[in-house]
């Protein structure tokens, strides 16, 4: 439903201004006059009544352009009063009252009662066909509803193209934000946000606007604002599965937008069919609202308002940032609402608030966690990195043979510093994949292998991974038993041969064979620190290049 009468309407409704209806040839020949409500033109007309009785205003339904000569405004003051009165009040576009038949000009009881109640007051000093001036302006509305509705079919017809192309919902809500320039959110029947679209002018948070509306009744919206239902939710004609909200935040809505409103709903009914759909349009919501906050387009002052909206609410608590990265090899269709809503129900019993998201194209799940206390990091990280496993296999996401998913935890902290715990753990939870299978990695103990990550297209990295361990790879390449094993598992326990032998179920002296022929292939000495550092380094960038 849109705003209610009270708004006045604008040019790009199912209608033609008042000003424009003067400037047609049939009004503009009776030589047009006005007398009132000259600020006020730019109301639309829905359509031209001509009527000579005094009751006529019960007839009209507001938004017409009411013809007359003059003979049902009545003779006394009082009665031509309640007849300008009882129109403005029913919420007419204009009276039009033609000269010569019953007034040579119009009593000033009319104009004075036109002037106080804002009603656009017009005179025609030449007599006009009535009929002729209902024709033309009905044909100029009839065309430019037309031409509303061509707008509203080519904002249906994007919509279309967009889920024929792969996209979704958040493409579809995009193309609507874009076309009426104004924030658009999608919530549930029962007003739970899932997802939003648009942005709002500067200085402004079109998500808490949207909050200030939930406590609202939806059969009367404020001004302005645009509300469409979303039907399926249920067994039942009138059943409604979601609803579409347009907020005029940066600009005004007209009813052009309501109608886009109506045809990306009827796309909507039919993608929100699918199972599960708003579980993961939330979910992406979130997972939007978490990466434009990694991103630092949306500030530390703002962020806190903004996650409330979402649900999370952890008070003065630190704050956690945990990132998993479910790896390339997903199945067909994702399952990111299963994922979405298993990692929700395993993390109940964590007992901290928690907002989730989903970031389908880089398969990453980021979360935010509110502590209560910094003490509590570790604990809390490894019921969040089961929880995060055991959503992921619910899901049904991991292929056999897979990578298992990588779980990075940022460090904690308030507000200021989520944006780079965030980021800092989205890009460690890429540098760490293909290291040894942990519950979790500490963001913190990993920043040479995410400096090694961000080099990995560098030409330079891979020459100095063929200069330190080149020999060592051609090696294994043709012989066996394979050297590079050995060289990681001894640099691993700083090197420790007794360790290194026993984790390699091997005795002292196969070691110390394997060893010395590790170092006469890489022509180095494995005791000196020098080359131990280059050796670690090389074999840790040695994932990152061809």
């Amino acid at each position: 439903m849109d705003s209610g009468r009270g708004s006045e309407p604008d040019d790009q409704g199912a209608g033609i201004t008042v000003q424009r209806a003067l400037e047609l040839p049939g009004l503009r020949s009776g030589l047009p006059e006005i007398l009132a409500g000259a600020d006020r033109l730019h109301r639309t007309v829905r359509w031209v009544h001509a009527g000579e009785v005094p009751n006529i205003a019960s007839l009209l339904k507001g938004g017409e352009l009411l013809l007359t000569t003059g003979y049902g405004l009545g003779t006394r003051p009082a009665e031509q009063r309640a007849f300008v009165r009882t129109l403005a009040e029913r919420g007419i576009a204009a009276l039009v009252v033609e000269l010569g038949a019953r007034f040579s000009r119009l009593p000033a009881t009319l104009v004075d009662t036109a002037r106080a109640t804002g009603l656009p007051l017009v005179v025609l000093h030449r007599e006009v066909p009535f009929v002729t001036v209902t024709e033309e302006i009905h044909t100029e509305i009839v065309n430019h509803h037309y031409a509303l509705l061509q707008r509203a079919e080519e904002v249906h017809r994007r919509c279309t193209e967009a889920l024929l192309g792969g996209g979704g919902v958040p493409q579809v809500l995009a193309i609507l934000a874009d076309f009426g320039g104004n924030p658009v959110f999608l919530e549930t029947a029962d007003g739970r946000l899932l997802y939003a679209a648009g942005s709002g002018p500067e200085g402004a948070d079109p998500l808490q606007v949207w909050e200030g509306l939930r406590g609202q009744h939806k059969d009367a919206p404020p001004t302005g604002v645009v509300l469409v239902d979303v039907p399926g939710g249920g067994p039942g004609a009138g059943s409604v599965r979601a609803r579409l909200v347009l907020l005029p935040v940066r600009g005004p809505l007209a009813p052009v937008h309501r109608i886009a409103a109506e045809r990306a709903a009827g796309i909507l009914a039919v993608v929100l069919m699918q199972a599960r759909q708003e579980e993961e349009l939330a979910a992406r919501g979130r997972g939007d609202f978490l990466t434009d906050l990694a991103e630092g387009r949306i500030s530390a002052e703002d962020a806190p308002a903004q996650a409330r909206v979402l649900g999370f609410k952890p008070g003065s608590s630190p704050l956690l940032p945990v990132v998993m990265r479910v790896g390339d090899a997903l199945p067909p269709g994702g399952g990111w609402a299963v994922l979405a809503r298993a990692v929700g129900e395993e993390l109940t019993a964590v007992g901290v608030p928690v907002l989730l998201g989903v970031r389908p194209v880089e398969g990453r799940v980021p979360l935010l966690l509110g502590l209560r206390s910094e003490a509590e990091r570790t604990t809390v990280a490894d019921r969040v990195a089961a929880a995060l496993r055991a959503g992921v296999e619910r899901a049904g996401m991991q292929r056999p043979g897979a990578a298992a998913p990588v779980v990075v935890v940022g460090a904690a902290g308030g507000w200021a510093a989520v944006s780079a715990g965030l980021r800092h753990a989205a890009e460690t939870a890429a540098a760490a994949q293909g290291l040894s299978d942990r519950p979790w990695f500490d963001a913190r103990r990993l920043d040479i292998d995410l400096l090694l990550w961000r080099l990995r297209d560098h030409p330079d990295l891979a020459a100095f991974v063929d200069r330190a361990i080149g020999p060592l790879r051609d090696h294994d390449h043709r012989s066996k038993p394979p050297l590079l094993p050995t060289l990681e598992t001894y640099l691993a326990h700083a090197g420790r041969k007794a360790e290194t032998a026993r984790e390699l179920h091997l005795n002292r002296q196969t070691l110390y064979n394997r060893l010395a022929r590790i170092g006469e292939l890489l022509g180095t000495d494995l005791d000196d620190p020098q080359a131990v550092m280059a050796l670690s380094l090389a074999l840790r960038a040695r994932r990152h290049v061809p």
